[in-house]
């Protein structure tokens, strides 16, 4: 639960400590909204992703699932600015799969929390093998961080890739095959 009182203040601390005045009219609300908006864009805190992945449908051995262009919203634990992309989310499932919604929840529980995307990769990757035990996942996840291109560096549209591969995705084919299905468009 997010205590917005302390958000508020700290906001007007925020605006005081950049030499503004909290109290004039385009920011007397600010504090209110951003208390608000941390309370969303924070709500995957404490949530667990098996709430998502533990309903499951039997279904035959029919090779790779595949649910890409996962777009995420998160936030930069390291500044607090977003860093926002697409996850591509795969697995090979050992007579169970899950409704396809439930990957692009299990993406959003790990976004919503102060992140790092390397972090966020694996946690997502981590979580379908231990709720689903299928044969393989993989995730990739590419975004563009701001705490990049609005400051430091400076260098927008540049993006971090990275990748998590667990059980049969090891294989270097397999993920090949992943590679293809992305680019493809299967």
């Amino acid at each position: 639960m997010v205590d917005q009182e302390k958000i508020k203040e700290g906001v007007r601390l925020i605006l005081e400590g950049i030499g503004e005045d909290p109290g004039r009219e385009g920011l007397k609300e600010t504090p209110d909204r951003i208390a608000r908006m941390y309370e969303e864009i924070f709500e995957g805190i404490g949530r667990d992703a098996s709430d998502h992945l533990s309903k499951r449908f039997t279904a035959p051995d029919n090779g790779i699932v595949l649910e890409k262009d996962i777009v995420f919203y998160s936030m930069c634990e390291h500044h607090l600015l977003p860093f926002y992309g697409k996850a591509h989310v795969a697995y090979i499932p050992d007579g169970s799969v899950v409704g396809l919604s439930k990957l692009a929840r299990t993406v959003e529980v790990f976004a919503k929390r102060p992140q790092l995307q390397e972090r966020m990769t694996s946690e997502i990757a981590e979580a379908i093998m231990t709720e689903l035990s299928p044969k393989g996942v993989m995730v990739l996840v590419e975004a563009e961080h701001m705490c990049m291109t609005m400051r430091g560096v400076r260098k927008p549209g540049s993006k971090t890739v990275t990748v998590k591969c667990l059980g049969q995705f090891r294989e270097e084919r397999l993920q090949d095959r992943f590679y293809e299905m992305l680019r493809r468009g299967e």
